[in-house]
């Protein structure tokens, strides 16, 4: 019997005030990280937030790190955004050209990337979903268009305008997103593992360079 792996969905929302896509100007706000028990919510000084972040993904088991456009968005915005503060953290990053996308690639980013964080391997549920055939290829991408369509039926808000939530609803919009990236995950198990990043942990590949 094959083993399914602890799965653990992250997202974040960035500051929409000026350019929330771009990594040289948008802070990180707010981080959410969902277990399969609850889910964790990581806020308020950046600096603080990525050091919980990373503390907090260190302490867990082994398990597999499920994001939605992860490879293109979240994971290289919060290493550009932890290169900026000089912050080491366990995550690992590796441009692939093969990983291709019909959008242009995060300001100061070449392209998208496989990733682990500590102990963690990464999943895009968005590429297993976009690669899989099934019937989610009937949606464009967006998160919660793919959960509706598998019954899931999450509540919509406009993410480019983030900034005018309150904190109480920018944390429940965050927690619903990784929850969502983390159960769509587990529901493709154990076919998922497929799709899983392939990065050593001690390649020394580190945080993308930044311009």
């Amino acid at each position: 019997m094959v083993r399914r792996p602890l799965v653990y969905g992250l997202d974040i929302e960035t500051d929409t005030s000026d350019d929330g896509l771009d990594p040289r100007v948008a802070p990180v706000v707010t981080a959410a990280l969902s277990l399969d028990t609850h889910d964790e919510i990581f806020s308020g000084r950046e600096t603080t937030l990525l050091f919980d972040l990373d503390q907090r993904l260190r302490s867990l088991r082994t398990g597999v790190l499920a994001t939605w456009n992860g490879a293109a968005f979240d994971l290289p915005f919060l290493a550009h955004r932890a290169a900026l503060h000089g912050l080491d953290l366990g995550l690992r990053l590796r441009l692939d050209p093969s990983l291709r996308s019909g959008r242009a690639p995060l300001p100061g980013h070449q392209g998208s990337y496989r990733g682990r964080w500590h102990q963690h391997a990464h999943l895009d549920a968005y590429r297993m979903y976009r690669g899989d055939g099934g019937p989610a290829m009937r949606v464009s991408g967006p998160l919660k268009s793919i959960a509706r369509l598998v019954g899931l039926g999450p509540g919509a808000v406009d993410r480019t305008r983030v900034d005018d939530l309150s904190r109480e609803a920018l944390h429940a919009y965050a927690s619903s997103d990784a929850r969502l990236a983390r159960v769509l995950t587990e529901r493709r198990m154990p076919g998922a593992a497929r799709f899983i990043d392939r990065v050593d942990p001690l390649d020394d590949v580190g945080a993308p360079a930044i311009a």
